[in-house]
């Protein structure tokens, strides 16, 4: 019987490794194509679910009866419009950038909300705006109560779209959706209580947007799931777990760019 032997491969040469293979030919690939270099960015909706929250908070404490009286807006209005506002409204822009089209229409819309209630009150802090126009809580202002008309269909909708992302974003946005709601309905009536329901609405969307904000700023400092806020993959949501987006790019090249946040 004769012995098959296998062929020598000479000393210092070796085989091909099928990494450096399957490499190569991918590079061949991207080679032929058109390229395109796009720079990564943090996840917008840090900040925009902040600034959500700190203005949201504070304005929902106020219709809640937590504190205030009818003139508290006037000391308020800075603070919503710089960071509720204006702040929430660039993170919606950046958005853009990050391919996240809920983040967009989310912190541009509640972005460019507070930007108004600012503005509103600034108005009326300069007597640009007749005092008897001031909303006050109790009295009817129909016309008031179309904001939040407008960000209840928009923010319900959000929240819909966004059970495909995470479970704290949709939570943050259904309970806003109520919030704002019952706010409508308060200042549409002239009725006290549902303005009341709403405030207290606002206050717990602020808290889970807190809680959603430091995740994703937690993920993105320690590179792993600090603290789970349901996402719609499994794995993304295990503690502990090493980040799993994958980024849209050419491994041995590309910036990293990926979709979403």
């Amino acid at each position: 019987m004769t012995e098959r032997r296998e062929p020598v491969t000479p000393r210092g040469t070796g085989r091909i490794p099928e990494e450096r293979a399957r490499g190569e030919q991918e590079y061949a690939i991207w080679e032929d194509r058109t390229r395109v270099f796009l720079q990564p960015v943090a996840a917008p909706s840090i900040l925009g679910l902040f600034g959500l929250a700190g203005a949201t908070l504070m304005v929902g404490a106020w219709h809640a009866g937590w504190y205030g009286t009818a003139v508290t807006p006037l000391a308020l209005f800075p603070f919503v419009l710089t960071f509720g506002g204006l702040a929430q409204l660039l993170a919606g822009m950046w958005s853009y950038r990050a391919r996240d089209g809920l983040a967009t229409a989310v912190h541009g819309t509640w972005g460019a909300f507070w930007l108004g209630w600012g503005l509103l009150f600034l108005l009326l802090g300069l007597g640009g705006i007749p005092a008897a126009q001031l909303p006050v809580i109790g009295v009817a202002a129909p016309a008031f109560a179309f904001w939040f008309v407008v960000l209840t269909a928009i923010t319900g909708l959000s929240a819909i779209a966004a059970l495909g992302q995470n479970l704290g974003m949709a939570a943050t946005l259904a309970i806003l959706t109520l919030g704002s709601a019952f706010t409508a309905a308060g200042f549409w009536a002239g009725t006290t209580w549902p303005l009341r329901v709403g405030g207290w609405m606002f206050v717990i969307a602020a808290v889970i947007a807190l809680y959603t904000a430091a995740a994703l700023m937690f993920e993105n400092s320690f590179g792993r799931t600090i603290l789970p806020v349901g996402k719609y993959r499994a794995e993304a949501r295990a503690m502990g777990r090493r980040k799993v987006s994958r980024p849209l790019e050419y491994r041995y090249g590309q910036p990293g760019v990926k979709i979403g946040q």
